[in-house]
């Protein structure tokens, strides 16, 4: 049985929530980089017996559109797998049974699913350092419970719920699009990773609109910390998010 953890997570969040689960697994565990352009999806296929892990983080209640597009290349070949909807603790609405369809489209089989919490990745105010210790704890506790559901569920999917509505809620973008400041020097790291290759080498200094998700991976990732956001609109953001994100919310499992 080939374990392996697939996951989209430009600025390091979903990943986090990921490995958590993957390391409870009994045995090494292959990543594959969603966020990364250069991933060839269409040549990732699966077994029967291999037991697969999908974590995307909730854009605006959905699953990232970009992320969505890799998945669908993918060969599941009945493979099992449990999905992982990662938010910053306002609410993932539809991106648990949108990831579902997405998976079993591709041909997994799913048998369990997780929602999980961690630092929103542009009101760092927000979830700030989750998932902390106590989202460990519960996390490793799910990811338990669904190895055993791997070494016991040889054939089949379980019939469970998920949060979630068909047809799912419209996408809609954040529409902050990162510039560079004066503190850029032009390395060019910011196009190299951009998941969305929405950056030019040749013009560093802003990224294509209408390429860009928003994603943050430019600003998180920039070693002299020298893209950045609108900060009236984060502000505005943060303000209209207050009253939802006000609650902690915790990590759910669903199989």
């Amino acid at each position: 049985m080939a374990l392996v953890q697939i996951d989209f997570s430009p600025t390091g969040g979903t990943r986090k929530v990921a490995d958590i689960i993957a390391k409870e697994w009994e045995g090494p565990v292959t990543c594959v980089d969603l966020s990364d352009a250069k991933t060839d999806c269409s040549k990732i296929q699966f077994g029967q017996g291999d037991a697969v892990l999908i974590a995307v983080p909730s854009y605006g209640g959905r699953v990232p559109e970009l992320a969505a597009k890799r998945l669908m290349k993918i060969n599941g070949n009945q493979a099992r797998c449990v999905i992982v909807c990662v938010y910053g603790n306002r609410a993932y609405e539809d991106t648990l049974v949108e990831l579902r369809d997405i998976a079993e489209s591709c041909g997994f089989r799913v048998i369990a699913a997780i929602s999980a919490v961690a630092e929103h990745s542009i009101i760092h105010q927000y979830a700030t350092g989750r998932p902390d210790e106590k989202d460990a704890e519960e996390l490793r506790g799910f990811a338990k419970k669904i190895y055993k559901k791997f070494l016991d569920d040889e054939s089949s999917s379980s019939a469970f719920e998920v949060p979630g509505s068909r047809p799912y809620r419209k996408a809609g973008g954040a529409g902050l699009v990162p510039k560079a400041t004066k503190e850029c020097v032009s390395c060019g790291l910011c196009a190299e990773n951009c998941p969305a290759q929405a950056i030019s080498r040749d013009s560093l200094k802003t990224a294509d609109s209408k390429k860009c998700t928003s994603c943050m991976r430019c600003v998180t990732g920039c070693p002299r910390s020298a893209r950045k956001v609108n900060g009236a609109l984060v502000s505005a953001a943060a303000l209209a998010l207050k009253k939802a994100c006000s609650e902690r919310k915790e990590a759910e499992l669903f199989c």
